[in-house]
């Protein structure tokens, strides 16, 4: 006998008013559901029911006895909606990992808001432009730019990490602007020191554009090069020379003409992005929300892949 379920057929008896009501509402015979209640008088050693040929009444134990079962079953239902909610509810720690550019520009302020819309997440997130294997050192998802290589991962294609040549005004009105690529070579350009490694370190020699009629490479030169986005920003906006850095940088100093944008012809190239994360840790909320989060804000519907 499933104790369970003879508790809640003995209370739908006892709220219809007869085994026949009680049959209907349970999806059960009559005679199960008299099973149900001679089974359940057996295991208890006393009567729960006084039943005549034209009625039923509860005997006063069964009285008691029914709204036990109405406490328990009030119980059991509450501890599975407890247990319902506990797997939908995002909560925990999540950890992430992001370039750094694209971390502080974009995903930190965005996170401010998923912190409102799920305040059971703490969140702890390490920027840095170092490949990091979420297996590895326990990350539940990193934002990666580049391609991604078949490594088990499940990989969600972003939008185009792209750049954007540019410089202050007050230097463009001290050294001109520079009309086409080669006149680069006359201008202080500062580069991005890129760590050993990085399929992007040549560029802190030489700039690969894309223009009408393909790729040009212009050797550039300058009088530093920094290894901070938000350092080369701050010196581009002094005025010291030509940058070219993600428009997740300079995008709002462009919009507000702090910076100009150069070569607009002459765009240069741009690096796919991807959110990534194990099958295995998708299934929690935390993680879940924050896939849709994301791909709602900077998704690409195309290049999905799985591992």
């Amino acid at each position: 006998m499933d104790l369970f379920q003879a508790m809640g057929v003995y209370v739908k008896v006892v709220e219809t008013g007869s085994m026949t009501a009680a049959a209907q509402a349970c999806g059960l015979s009559t005679t199960m559901v008299g099973n149900h209640l001679r089974a359940l008088e057996q295991r208890l050693g006393v009567s729960l029911l006084k039943r005549t040929t034209r009625r039923q009444s509860l005997t006063e134990f069964g009285a008691t006895y029914y709204q036990r079962c109405k406490d328990v079953l009030g119980l059991v239902d509450d501890s599975e909606q407890l247990a319902e909610q506990a797997q939908d509810d995002a909560r925990g720690v999540l950890r992430l990992t992001a370039p750094a550019a694209f971390g502080a520009e974009r995903l930190a302020p965005a996170l401010a808001e998923f912190s409102l819309l799920y305040p059971l997440v703490q969140l702890e997130v390490v920027l840095t432009n170092q490949i990091i294997d979420p297996i590895e050192q326990n990350f539940d998802a990193a934002i990666r730019l580049g391609v991604i290589e078949s490594s088990g991962l499940i990989a969600r294609p972003l939008q185009d990490y792209t750049l954007n040549i540019c410089a202050a005004p007050e230097y463009l009105q001290r050294r001109g602007i520079p009309a086409d690529p080669e006149q680069l070579r006359e201008h202080d350009c500062l580069a991005f020191s890129y760590p050993a490694g990085d399929d992007w370190q040549s560029v802190a020699k030489q700039w690969r554009l894309t223009g009408p009629q393909g790729e040009v490479v212009v050797p550039v030169s300058g009088p530093m090069a920094i290894n901070s986005s938000p350092g080369l920003r701050q010196a581009a906006l002094a005025g010291m020379g030509i940058v070219m850095l993600p428009d997740v940088v300079v995008g709002q100093d462009i919009a507000e003409g702090k910076l100009i944008a150069l070569l607009n012809d002459y765009p240069p190239p741009s690096r796919p992005m991807h959110l990534v994360y194990t099958q295995d840790r998708y299934r929690l909320p935390k993680l879940r929300r924050f896939v849709d989060f994301v791909m709602a804000r900077w998704g690409r519907t195309q290049g999905f892949t799985a591992p």
